[in-house]
Formats: structure tokens, C-alpha cells, sequence
């Protein structure tokens, strides 16, 4: 049985006139760098209050909801890399006010990693856990599409319209529906508890919630993984949690060491939120190798 865990008092920030939640704990600790956590899609801060509460001991640590999400506002705009880049990285200069190890889940690894191969005199390291974002892809532009990328083709243009993106938003945010796709992305499924689906759909109740679910179908992709790992110069860290249904571990781990091989990382027994479903262990892999960052 999982025991509940009170969330940390958080703040509120303005950027770009639009108010945005973070949560701090812990004090800096000589050379040790502050640690900033970015939640992926759905989520919040709140999904990362197992690794705040232990990590606090050892370090400056930060959670923040990016723009779009959590108790962040959610105004009517276009969504993308660039955005939580500029984002993250504003906050880190003017509210954190020193360079960041900075680490993300799914869609906040992806912005991660935005500000770490782009905004480089921000971030001391960077930690991805089961990351989002593409690759560049081996097959000639001119080539004629495959059944599989014409049928996402189709759905996402379907998606683009706002009546079956709005009755999609409103399927996926029922709880039933939050818990059965929780259910199918942790390996272990008593870590999918009445608290973690009650943090999920409370902010999809917010007013523009529907709005940016249908921005980030609407959006075009942001720059290509391969093309940041060939700009990023900081020290990676990559967590797997290799039971991930969204997405090939180890095949994706392959392309990310083409294009970055002294990378380091660890497989752990989980799914795609490693960090929610085995945070002792992610939480001492993640300390130890900020340590020898900062030796």
C-alpha cells in the first residue's frame, strides 16, 4: 500500500503575464548543483512528490508545471518545445538563479532537453526518464508514406477538428479512463492509486484545459531529438523504465547513443513513469550521479 504524501507548499510565478506553479524544498549545498523536475503529459508537480520528499535531504530541489498544465495557467495558444524551453529557462535564470541538473518525464524530458541543448549556461546536467520526442527519419521525404503513417495522418486530422478533439478530451479525463491508462503504463499497478488519479484529472477540470489538449495535437513538431543530442555538450543521464508499453527502451535507447554515446544509464523494472512507480530507485540513482557531478 502506498502511504500519501502531503504535497509541498508551492508558489506562483509570472511569466509572460500568465501565472505558473512551482513547488522548492531542500537548501543548497556547496557546489552541489539545485535539481529541477519536469512532469510530462497530464501531469504536474504533484507527480513528483515521492522524489522531492526524499531528494530535499541532499539537495536545492524544484518541480515546476509547465504552461498548459497542473495548476500553471492554461491560456488559448500554440504549444510546443520552444515554449516550455523558454519557460524552464527563464525560470532557472531568474527564479533559481543558478545553472540546473535538470530532469524530465516523458513530454518534460523533451522540453528538457530543449533547454539543455539550447540554453546550455542554464543546465549543469540532464536527466531524462522514458523521454518524448522523434527522430529524423531514414526515409526519404519523397517516399511514399506507409498504411501505419497515413492512418496517423488521418486520425490526427480528424483530431485537428474541434468537435472529436473536444469529445476525446472529454473521454480521456473521465478517472475511470486516467486509471486505465495508468493501469497500462505501470508495471506495478498498486502504485495507481485513488491520490495519483485524482492529481491527473483535477487540472483537466481547469477553464482552458480542453483548449491545450487540443493545441498540442494541433502544434507542429518541435526540432528533432538527433538534431539537440548533436547541440547538447552537459553530462546525460537516462533512465528507462524498460516495461514501457508507449515506446521500444532499447531500441530507442540505440538511437539516443548514436547520436550522444557517453551518455550513462540504467534499466529499470517499471513502466513509463519510473519515477512515480520505483522512486527509491530512481532517487538514489539520481543522487549518486548529481554527487559525482559535482566532485
Amino acid at each position: 500500500m502506498q502511504s500519501i504524501l502531503t504535497p509541498v507548499s508551492g508558489h506562483v510565478w509570472q511569466w509572460r503575464d500568465q501565472s505558473i506553479y512551482y513547488v522548492k524544498a531542500g537548501q543548497r549545498q556547496g557546489q552541489r548543483p539545485p535539481l529541477l523536475l519536469v512532469h510530462g503529459f497530464g501531469a504536474s508537480t504533484d507527480h513528483w512528490r515521492k522524489n522531492v520528499a526524499e531528494l530535499q535531504q541532499d539537495f536545492e530541489v524544484w518541480a515546476i508545471d509547465l504552461l498548459g498544465f497542473g495548476r500553471s495557467a492554461k491560456p488559448e495558444m500554440q504549444y510546443s518545445g520552444d515554449l516550455w524551453r523558454d519557460q524552464l529557462y527563464d525560470f532557472i535564470t531568474e527564479v533559481i538563479q543558478a545553472p540546473a541538473v535538470v530532469a524530465g518525464n516523458s513530454l518534460g524530458g523533451y522540453a528538457c532537453l530543449c533547454v539543455a541543448a539550447q540554453r546550455s549556461d542554464a543546465v549543469q546536467g540532464l536527466v531524462l526518464l522514458n523521454s518524448a520526442g522523434t527522430f529524423t527519419s531514414s526515409t526519404p521525404t519523397s517516399a511514399k508514406p506507409t498504411l501505419g503513417r497515413a492512418i496517423r495522418q488521418t486520425i490526427q486530422s480528424v483530431l485537428l477538428q474541434p468537435v472529436p478533439s473536444y469529445l476525446l478530451f472529454q473521454y480521456s479525463r473521465r478517472r475511470s479512463t486516467i486509471r486505465k491508462t495508468l493501469e497500462k503504463v505501470y508495471l506495478d499497478k498498486t502504485a495507481v492509486t485513488d491520490q495519483l488519479v485524482e492529481d491527473i484529472y483535477r487540472p483537466s477540470c481547469d477553464r482552458g484545459a480542453a483548449q491545450v489538449f487540443a493545441s498540442i495535437f494541433k502544434s507542429p513538431q518541435g526540432e528533432k531529438v538527433d538534431v539537440l543530442l548533436q547541440q547538447l555538450a552537459c553530462p546525460l543521464l537516462m533512465l528507462w523504465g524498460e516495461g514501457d508499453p508507449w515506446m521500444n527502451t532499447r531500441e530507442r535507447s540505440a538511437k539516443f547513443k548514436q547520436y550522444y554515446p557517453h551518455l550513462t544509464e540504467h534499466y529499470l523494472q517499471a513502466g513509463h513513469c519510473p519515477h512515480d512507480e520505483v522512486p527509491e530507485q530512481v532517487n538514489a540513482l539520481l543522487k549518486d550521479w548529481v554527487l559525482a557531478l559535482a566532485v
